[in-house]
């Protein structure tokens, strides 16, 4: 008899392992236990032969449930023969009682907690068959779930994952689903959210009085009506459905917080949705019942097709259909983005019915847009349902005519997500956001917004790592060995777990585990937001105790922005002062690239201390010469950079103010160029008062709150205004994301592209031009010495002016603005691609790492990629976290690991 222990690490909680293992053992005919632990699923295992127990570890690792995912199986053979059973087996393991037969035991929480959890996972189709069934005794249940699909790490509290251990602990399973729960051949076979309408979770509806309506069920709006069975709970969704349809806005409670909904063919409801928010501008994300839904409205490839019905179900960013193709908004011209070309709602309420803003009639079987979900952007962010309550709204929607729902966060612009039913009520429908709220009783553990995600040469880039996605931890690859390490056998196991503190917008946090390999793991938290007030702060404290007390990981060292304001930079240096923990800054633009090299490293295509050229084009990042970078090329590894090309820097009159009204930032743009008497700058500068002009004149040629900049983001944002399409940011990028909108109009068929690319563009371009590098300051040596800058003598400027003079020239002379906005593109491309070879070709470096918010363009990260391959370049771009600020937290603890190693 051959027995052997079996220790299974990865995300292996909440994905069905142990019901597989216990299956799999009986197909080998093995005897022994599985258990969950606090560091993963341990088997004991025997067998007769060796022979059976291979095979069966094969199975455990070739045929593991989809949702799983293996890092490592580790096999310990026992001495002997089955009395010896256990001899061998990991300390607070081990079952009082071994068994001949297989059998899953309860589980432990001796161990240390280094497991993975699995993230929510969609409705599988067999509990959606289920749900649509009227012969299933869960027909119809909002909650149903078995152990392929359900929430998972918003309801857990702790590990290891089991019922106890989470919200669902509130609702004792009846016993028909406690029979479910213990029959190993039910699919819900220790399924820990197993419910039903007789134990589990219900939904609830609460709305403001009406007067002079009829009454509904409870609809005082104190006490919330519960849909304790199938028929209160249909005439909760049949309410809904019907607020919806008369052009309500309901707050609807889902996986990790609360969404805004409206039906998004009513134009009345959608600009409602819009004024109640605060988010005027800012396209919204909506729902469609199916993937032809989905089509119907957007061209989708296999990739995208893959990713909207798989088992994650994010916000995928899809091309819209022209208007030639459907009957669509898209290019008409109505309520374009932009604040000075976007007519708001005026708030007025229309009455309950009235159906007549609706882009299509409700008869239509398919699904339609009011113009201002997306106004004139080119892509539409999409998600399919992932939940039985949205299968069921939807289904519902469709019968009365509504086949495209608004789904987008429920909060106030810049604000947490709301999770708590009793905060959403007061926050959401008596704070004046929403009509109605759909909630539930099952609490929420953990906030979690949508993923989004967009298609980009056939990989999928994440644009908000979420829902679905985290905390899956992420690979940073083996430490470069410094000459002690050198000299000794192993890998280093003084690395310190760090937590990485992350920017101030689209923030993350991370923290790190050292694996016995010398590689780490690094968990990175779910989108929190934008760190700029109390309650986004509060969440993101709230984010790092979680996951400090999930994964029993205490920090030891800090990494936080380089930037002096940012709140969680100030935490960190702070925290690092009082308790005398070790503290690493990290440049901003460096821990864009470092994210890039990190990832790449882990997988294998470059070495962990490799160097790369890497092109950071992004919006705001403290430089260590005390100006706002975001136009950069360095030479960087994991623990230094060395910048080697910038823009050529202008002044921004009044700082943060200037990135919000586009106008000023252009007439320095135009001051720096001298090109403020150019006929074509006429339009932008008579937008100014000539007090205006005067005080911004004064602020830039004094210097006075007035930093430099050499951001990409910011010359995107200034030829915007400059050409008028666009004059104030209403949300973060909205100018260069105008921009870009304009330029695919110039560009939207491949006929237009030809016709464009075979015009006379050559005087769009930067002028590149070696500078040298003025000594530094002390405080300026100080910040190098602190982030691994390598200081040299010369550095290449990329000079705006020329594309400047062209764009003038352009407007002055009549051309359309769609095609000037092109050619900027086409020209900064050009330039930064022609610096980046001018660097390769010096230090023979190929592989270059692309990052920065400015590649969420979709039109210069295709231009940047096709002109480096052109040259033999290899483009690096992620897949694993954002180029957007999301990436900076998983950057942070890339670059203070490797340096740390260095010590």
């Amino acid at each position: 008899m051959k027995h052997v222990h079996i220790h299974i690490t990865g995300i292996v909680q909440g994905v069905g392992m142990r019901p597989f293992v216990y299956r799999t053992a009986m197909a080998h005919g093995i005897s022994g236990w599985v258990l969950n632990a606090g560091d993963g699923v341990h088997i004991e295992a025997s067998a007769e032969n060796a022979s059976a127990l291979d095979a069966f570890v094969r199975a455990l690792r070739d045929e593991a449930p989809a949702a799983a995912r293996i890092d490592g199986i580790e096999v310990v053979e026992h001495a002997g023969n089955t009395d010896d059973a256990g001899a061998d087996t990991p300390q607070g393991v081990m079952p009082e009682d071994p068994s001949p037969i297989f059998r899953i035991v309860a589980s432990d929480d001796e161990t240390e907690r280094t497991t993975l959890v699995s993230p929510d996972i969609a409705t599988c189709p067999d509990c959606l068959r289920e749900l649509f069934d009227p012969s299933d005794r869960r027909y119809r249940y909002p909650f149903i779930n078995c152990t392929n699909c359900g929430p998972r790490f918003t309801i857990i509290r702790s590990l290891p994952y089991d019922r106890p251990a989470t919200s669902m602990d509130a609702f004792p399973m009846c016993p028909a689903c406690a029979a479910e729960y213990a029959d190993p051949a039910d699919r819900r076979f220790h399924a820990q959210p197993n419910a039903c309408f007789s134990c589990g979770p219900h939904i609830t509806w609460r709305e403001k009085v009406q007067t002079g309506t009829d009454a509904w069920e409870r609809r005082d709006g104190i006490t919330p009506a519960v849909g304790t069975t199938r028929q209160k709970s249909d005439a909760i969704i049949e309410r809904c459905v019907e607020m919806l349809a008369a052009g309500g806005i309901v707050a609807i409670k889902g996986l990790g917080g609360f969404h805004l909904a409206c039906d998004a063919s009513n134009e009345h409801a959608v600009r409602d949705l819009r004024r109640r928010k605060r988010r005027s501008n800012k396209p919204l994300a909506v729902m469609v019942g199916d993937i032809e839904g989905a089509r119907a409205l957007c061209t989708i490839d296999e990739a995208e097709a893959e990713l909207l019905t798989g088992s994650i179900r994010p916000i995928v960013l899809l091309r819209r259909r022209k208007q030639d193709e459907r009957d669509g908004e898209w290019g008409s011209g109505q309520g374009k983005g932009g604040s000075d070309h976007s007519p708001k709602g005026n708030g007025n309420s229309r009455p309950e019915g009235d159906g007549s803003d609706r882009s299509n009639s409700s008869e239509s079987s398919r699904p339609s847009l009011a113009p201002s979900v997306a106004f004139d952007l080119p892509e539409l962010g999409i998600m399919l349902p992932y939940t039985p309550l949205q299968h069921l709204l939807l289904a519902a929607c469709a019968a009365r005519g509504v086949h495209t729902l608004v789904m987008t966060s429920g909060n106030v612009s810049e604000e947490p997500i709301e999770t708590d039913d009793g905060l959403a009520w007061a926050h959401m429908v008596e704070g004046g956001l929403a009509d109605a709220l759909l909630g539930n009783n099952r609490a929420i553990l953990t906030r979690y917004d949508d993923s989004v995600i967009r298609v980009i040469d056939g990989h999928a880039m994440p644009v908000r790592r979420a829902r679905g996605y985290a905390p899956q931890p992420l690979d940073l690859p083996p430490c470069a060995p410094n000459e002690e390490a050198q000299q000794s056998d192993g890998p280093r196991s003084d690395i310190p777990c760090i937590l990485a503190c992350g920017p101030e917008q689209k923030a993350t946090i991370a923290l790190t585990r050292e694996q016995p390999d010398g590689s780490a793991l690094c968990f990175v938290s779910q989108h929190i937001g934008d760190v700029e007030n109390g309650e986004t702060f509060d969440a993101w404290h709230e984010a790092r105790h979680r996951m400090s007390s999930l994964f029993e990981l205490e920090p030891h060292a800090l990494a936080c922005d380089l930037h002096p304001t940012y709140l969680s930079s100030q935490w960190a240096r702070a925290e690092a002062s009082a308790d005398g923990r070790p503290l690493i800054e990290v440049q901003h633009h460096h821990a864009h690239i470092a994210s890039v090299i990190a990832e790449m490293a882990a997988r294998g295509i470059i070495g962990p201390a490799e160097q790369v050229l890497g092109i950071a084009l992004d919006g705001t990042g403290a430089g260590t010469d005390g100006t706002v970078w975001g136009g950069e090329v360095m030479i960087a590894s994991l623990s230094g950079f060395t910048r080697m090309v910038h823009l050529k820097p202008w002044r921004l009159p009044a700082g943060m103010a200037s990135v919000r009204d586009a106008r000023r930032n252009a007439f320095s743009l135009l001051h720096s160029c001298e090109l403020l008497d150019h006929p074509g700058a006429r339009v932008l500068a008579e937008g100014l008062s000539e007090a205006e002009r005067a005080v911004t004149a004064t602020m830039i040629e004094r210097g006075l709150n007035s930093p430099l900049t050499s951001s990409m983001g910011r010359l995107l944002d200034a030829m915007a205004a400059m050409l008028g399409i666009c004059l104030n940011a209403t949300y973060e990028g909205e100018p260069a994301i105008m921009l870009e909108a304009a330029a695919w109009r110039a560009l939207g068929t491949d006929d237009a592209r030809r016709a464009h690319d075979r015009a006379d563009s050559s005087d769009y371009r930067l002028a590149l031009q070696e500078q040298p590098v003025s000594a530094p300051d002390e405080q300026t040596r100080q910040r190098r010495s602190r982030v691994g800058e390598h200081a040299i003598d010369q550095v290449i400027e990329l000079d705006p002016a020329p594309m400047v003079r062209a764009a003038l020239d352009g407007l002055s002379a009549g051309r359309p603005v769609e095609a000037i906005a092109a050619d900027v593109h086409f020209a900064v491309a050009q330039a930064v691609c022609d610096a980046s070879i001018q660097i390769a070709r010096r230090s023979g470096i190929r592989n270059v790492a692309l990052s920065g918010g400015v590649f969420m363009n979709r039109l210069l990260l295709g231009e940047v990629l096709q002109r480096l391959r052109a040259e033999g370049l290899r483009p690096l771009v992620p897949s694993a976290v954002p180029v957007n600020d999301g990436c900076i937290a998983f950057g942070q603890a890339a670059v203070a690991r490797a340096q740390l190693c260095e010590r």
